[in-house]
């Protein structure tokens, strides 16, 4: 039995970096994640048209909240054990997976346990520092169960990740955002903001429900709270705590520049700046989500550095950059069309600061599958030195853009600060693990950043008729060329006709 394992997990570890792997699971996530955003702008509009803008408000700020209690007590558990168990997974070690599930469950129980306590304890200072009106203690305490039902979530969904079960993954985010369209919008419609702590609650536990039932599935329940299980998850925890501490920046870095930007140019700047910026985040994660189920844990069980994590880290940033570019093309051109059909036509002075930032996702395609080098080597210090590096020329560069150019001189800034850390880190990386970044790697990138270069060109400075056909040229080229790389990579028609021909024949 041990040695059919072994087997199946030589073989998976022969063809989980190969392209086909990264395209299908980039395909999964990125279709789960265009879902969910799907899913969420009907719920978003239905809980709106329910509750109004004071109600859409106090959801905000109860689920900001939550983020912010749950996020300082889990101790990165669902990032760092990911690491753990992959490295377990590659070793073919059974016996030694189990035992680190283990750890893992043991660790998430006491953060749940700790994060509801603290959340309990805090209530009454949470309510004076989260609202400005009314008591609002007795909602904490009753939403802090919310904190244990995410942090044993997080640790169960880590042991999915590190086991490389991505459809389980897949299938538990699908039912989830149903659940949470099926049961908030009721919850609303029968008893208005009453309603919204329960639908927190129920969602938060619905979610928890789902990943246990497929986790222990896998995986049979284990715990253990001996000194030597808490011992093995120190190493654990200083990774996550790592990734916390980084979290932490980048807050705090948000919240000092949207607090400027109020300060000197007032709500509406505020309101602008931050809805370009998350829509833009928003529509990329529809390609970066698969780094975290997938490509980490991938990355994760290289144990040398070296040919193979070189080759996993090209083809990962190959084929992330070849399935964006034209994405973004395609975005920054119809600009004029989304912003006022999502938002309204008061949105869109923030095209100038949208298309400079959608430039910036080119170097984010290369910089992330970089920067999940030093995670997946545990290497925290490096990790907390590349973000906090980060954060400050994000911040500085941000409000001299904003002095400079005003909201698109914001999306000029973010550009810069994107290149500036795209150079950082490829030099650290070269540094501190050896790797380098291939010719087809840089020359694919290159042909797709000027493409997305004249696109930007032809958006500031054509109107009318010729900036809708140009806009179309450029978008095709770019897809056909990510088509033609891909293909070569991946065989792609033929593995499409492959499929269609199975299916024909099996009716």
């Amino acid at each position: 039995m041990f040695c059919i394992y072994v087997k199946i997990t030589m073989e998976k570890r022969e063809n989980n970096n190969s392209y086909s792997h990264i395209l299908k699971y980039t395909g999964l996530f990125g279709g789960v994640q265009g879902l969910n955003i799907l899913i969420g702008l009907v719920r978003n509009k239905l809980v709106a048209l329910i509750l109004g803008p004071e109600g859409m408000g106090l959801v905000s700020l109860f689920n900001s909240t939550i983020k912010v209690v749950s996020d300082s007590t889990n101790f990165g558990i669902a990032m760092s054990a990911v690491k753990n168990i992959s490295e377990s997974i590659e070793l073919g070690d059974e016996e030694r997976l189990h035992h680190v599930i283990g750890t893992v469950r043991t660790w998430s129980l006491l953060t749940a346990l700790l994060g509801m306590l603290l959340c309990m304890a805090l209530s009454p200072w949470l309510s004076d520092w989260t609202f400005s009106w009314g008591d609002h203690t007795l909602h904490f305490v009753l939403l802090s169960p919310v904190i244990a039902l995410l942090a044993v979530t997080g640790g169960e969904a880590a042991i999915l990740k590190g086991g490389r079960h991505l459809k389980a993954l897949a299938v538990v985010s699908v039912y989830n955002m149903i659940f949470a369209l099926l049961c908030s919008v009721p919850l609303f419609y029968f008893f208005g903001q009453a309603g919204i702590v329960p639908s927190i609650f129920l969602m938060a536990l619905m979610q928890c429900v789902l990943t246990i039932a497929y986790s222990y599935r896998l995986y049979r329940p284990s715990f253990s709270f001996s000194r030597q299980h808490f011992q093995e998850g120190e190493g654990m925890i200083r990774l996550g705590l790592a990734f916390v501490v980084a979290g932490i920046f980048g807050s705090g870095a948000e919240f000092v520049l949207r607090s400027y930007l109020n300060n000197v140019a007032g709500l509406d700047i505020v309101g602008l700046y931050n809805s370009g910026f998350v829509l833009t985040m928003t529509y990329t994660s529809m390609v970066f989500s698969s780094m975290e189920a997938d490509y980490f844990p991938r990355l994760s069980g290289i144990r040398q550095l070296g040919g193979e994590l070189n080759l996993t880290v090209n083809r990962q940033i190959e084929v992330s950059v070849l399935i964006i570019s034209p994405m973004l093309v395609f975005f920054m051109v119809s600009l004029p069309v989304v912003l006022p059909f999502l938002f309204s036509r008061e949105f869109l002075p923030m095209q100038g600061m949208m298309r400079l930032t959608l430039l910036a996702m080119y170097f984010r395609a290369v910089n992330l599958p970089m920067e999940y080098i030093a995670l997946s080597r545990g290497d925290s210090r490096s990790f907390l030195f590349l973000e906090a590096a980060y954060y400050v020329m994000f911040l500085l560069l941000v409000i001299l853009g904003w002095q400079r150019g005003g909201l698109t001189g914001t999306g000029g800034a973010l550009l810069a600060c994107t290149v500036a850390n795209f150079l950082m880190v490829l030099v650290y990386v070269r540094w501190k693990y050896h790797f380098w970044l291939s010719g087809d790697v840089l020359t694919n990138t290159m042909v797709q950043v000027l493409l997305g270069l004249v696109a930007c060109f032809f958006t500031f400075s054509l109107t009318g008729v010729t900036y809708w056909l140009m806009g179309a040229v450029m978008t095709l080229a770019s897809l056909l060329f990510s088509i033609r790389i891909l293909h070569a990579r991946t065989h792609l028609w033929n593995s499409l006709k492959n499929r269609y021909f199975q299916r024909f024949r099996k009716k």
